[in-house]
């Protein structure tokens, strides 16, 4: 290859690229100021229009509130926070995050948290959460709580209330999200440590991978499969079908999350189901694989093709290629398919076994773009 022909090194875009950087607030956030707007309904006999909540970080924050409403002769008062996630992707973006706090007559002291319509219902152990009872974590049930607390005053003296948290529309919200695998039925969960959400911190998801492996464990499955999406993962089931779904978890971007939680749980046996991009970046060692964090190391690419014998001139347009995918479909194109991506398997077995170490065994599966078996590679072979 000539200097003139050598192909230029263009790029998708600096992985350090600006990206919108508004936070956001948790369901947890906003069910509380709801919950905090409606108590105060109750007590003056009109909901406000703007509340302040006391979230978990120690932040006080100030929420619109709409179709705030009071029923006195009920004792009922009603209060909508819509959820603004910010620049981070979020299904639960938009929602009605609803609180009705009814009074409860001579049960004095008493703060009685209850899911409604929307929010979802724990069917399974393992998410440190009641069995038939609310999605409502641990965290926001007592900033709810709390909230409500914190402005119900001397009415706490005489009566108890009752708050029930419903989303409308959640039910349909939740089939974007991973509760159904956990076990999580008919809508959301109430989630949030701090009540920020941060741009692309995705805390959420890297959190339910981390409950589902614990539902895996705590059902007495001895093998989880991580998949890094949904095409993968469909592809892992049909080659792992005697493995029950609970095992599968779309561990999407976070590697270190899945591999640290499999290790704590003693899962003896690991499966990861991936294409090339990702599996590349598990060779590289990267805790999380998503594309603002790191480039794909064409390097790598580049000598994986080297050691399955691809001409010299193609390496080096792997080398300067944009994408993992490049490399991919060129060896596919030589015949060369599953012998290339059988060494970015052993090289991603070898970086995530240094990287994660311990009792289990790991087998990787490879598939292409279209959800294709390539090969199957077991640490046996690898190390």
């Amino acid at each position: 290859m000539t200097e003139n022909s050598k192909p230029a090194k263009i790029r998708k875009g600096d992985g350090k690229r600006q990206r919108g950087n508004r936070t956001g607030f948790t369901t947890g956030a906003c069910s509380a100021a709801a919950a905090r707007a409606a108590t105060i309904g109750l007590l003056l006999s009109e909901v406000p229009e703007t509340v302040i909540c006391h979230l978990p970080n120690g932040q006080d924050v100030s929420f619109a509130v709409i179709d705030g409403s009071v029923e006195e002769s009920a004792g009922l008062a009603h209060a909508v926070i819509v959820k603004d996630a910010g620049d981070d992707p979020d299904a639960t973006h938009g929602a009605h995050m609803t609180a009705d706090v009814r009074i409860l007559p001579q049960r004095a002291g008493e703060v009685i948290l209850k899911g409604g319509f929307g929010v979802g219902v724990v069917t399974k152990d393992g998410l440190g959460l009641e069995v038939g009872g609310p999605a409502i974590n641990p965290v926001p049930r007592r900033n709810i709580v709390d909230n409500v607390r914190a402005v119900a005053g001397e009415l706490l003296d005489h009566d108890g209330l009752e708050v029930t948290i419903s989303v409308p529309g959640g039910d349909e919200m939740a089939k974007k999200t991973l509760n159904a695998r956990l076990g999580i039925i008919d809508g959301i969960s109430i989630l949030g440590t701090t009540g920020i959400v941060r741009p692309y911190s995705t805390a959420a998801f890297r959190a339910s991978v981390v409950q589902a492996v614990d539902v895996a464990a705590k059902q007495g499955q001895t093998s989880t499969v991580f998949t890094t999406g949904g095409r993968t993962e469909k592809f892992a089931m049909r080659q792992l079908p005697e493995l029950d779904e609970s095992c599968f978890v779309q561990m999407g971007d976070f590697v270190k999350a899945a591999f640290q939680s499999a290790i704590k749980r003693q899962i003896p046996k690991v499966y990861v189901g991936a294409m090339v991009g990702k599996l590349t970046k598990m060779c590289q060692g990267l805790a999380v694989t998503h594309a603002w964090k790191a480039e794909v190391d064409r390097d790598i690419l580049a000598e994986s093709a080297r050691e399955v014998g691809a001409p010299a001139d193609l390496i080096e347009e792997i080398r300067a290629a944009e994408t993992a995918r490049f490399a991919a479909e060129r060896l596919a194109g030589l015949n060369l398919a599953e012998a290339f991506h059988r060494a970015l398997a052993g090289k991603a077995i070898r970086s995530l076994k240094t990287c994660y170490p311990g009792n289990y065994h790991l087998t990787i599966l490879v598939c292409d773009f279209e959800g294709r078996f390539i090969c199957r590679l077991d640490e046996d072979e690898a190390l």
